[in-house]
């Protein structure tokens, strides 16, 4: 593997984390948003993400993201008969978003981030200490 790999390899796991942050900001954004028929609210996003390691190959590392996929968890029904926008029970539907765990997400995801930044700087470090090394 070329000592250079290092650098698509960190980019990869860096572009990942960020797909990962987005649903997370989106998920958080929407997190509030009530409908008055449950297939209409928002459902919470993942991203869904596939290790890229074919054994004899040097060409291929790193972390690929697939896609992103709705969480499939029924809405929230709250009764609210109040609401402008409540269905004829009185019933407005709030989305599956956990905000706790919408905050963890997103600080694993953040500090994924900046380790995959620390890995890029150390090895932009030592790729630049060896070309001194002839001086």
């Amino acid at each position: 593997m070329s000592s250079f790999r290092i650098f698509d390899i960190a980019g990869s796991a860096m572009s990942a984390q960020s797909a990962r942050l987005n649903t997370v900001a989106s998920n958080l954004a929407n997190a509030d948003a009530v409908s008055g028929n449950p297939d209409d609210v928002y459902k919470a996003r993942l991203p869904v993400f596939k290790t890229i390691n074919e054994p004899g190959s040097q060409d291929s590392a790193g972390v690929q993201v697939l896609g992103i996929v709705e969480n499939q968890a029924a809405p929230q029904k709250r009764y609210e008969p109040g609401n402008p926008i409540a269905d004829s029970d009185g019933y407005v539907y709030a989305p599956n978003v956990n905000v706790v765990e919408e905050m963890v997400n997103m600080i694993s995801a953040s500090r994924s981030y900046q380790s995959s930044v620390d890995v890029m700087n150390t090895a932009k470090d030592l790729a630049m200490r060896t070309l001194t090394l002839g001086k």
